[in-house]
């Protein structure tokens, strides 16, 4: 029987989104140059809580945008993706900074789909990754700019993200 362990509380996770906020607004001075875009399906509602702190930050209004990759994985000949969703850019991301957003970077494949993606939808200035949690086990060069907690899990453990549920935790579930 798999050991679940909570390895961020509601409080945590709070103090981590918006100390990744600051961190990105200590990089970027103008919220006008930056587009937050979250990754279906996890990194949507990180996406909505940094825009909102960011708002609070830059006091202006900033909201985020999604981005569906499922079809740009690497995966698809061995497994079909769960669920397409709903992309939702700005009419015009040339000459922006995004910040791609996702709860748990691990093996890196999940941000190279999105990277694909987004090249469909025009050349942004840079992109920048902000995770809420990194767990390392990369297969791919891929690091995160901005991260809210490292955790170090054995290869089969798995990390799962619950916000806006009945409560926000981080679990870790141990095989």
């Amino acid at each position: 029987m798999p050991v679940v362990k909570q390895v961020m509380d509601a409080g945590a996770i709070q103090l981590a989104i918006a100390r990744v906020a600051h961190e990105i607004a200590e990089a970027h001075a103008r919220a006008d140059d930056v587009v937050i875009v979250g990754i279906q399906c996890g990194g949507v509602s990180v996406a909505e809580r940094l825009a909102t702190e960011l708002s609070a930050i830059w006091k202006a209004e900033l909201s985020a945008a999604t981005l569906d990759a499922s079809m740009h994985r690497d995966d698809l000949s061995t497994r079909a993706p769960a669920a397409i969703h709903h992309t939702e850019l700005p009419d015009d991301i040339d000459g922006k900074f995004l910040i791609l957003v996702d709860d748990v970077v691990a093996s890196g494949r999940t941000v190279r789909a999105a990277l694909d993606a987004l090249n469909s939808f025009g050349r942004p200035k840079a992109i920048q990754l902000a995770v809420l949690v990194d767990r390392g086990d990369r297969e791919l060069p891929i690091q995160p700019d901005f991260c809210g907690k490292e955790i170090k899990a054995d290869a089969g453990n798995r990390i799962t993200v619950h916000l806006g549920e009945e409560e926000d935790a981080v679990l870790m579930e141990a095989q």
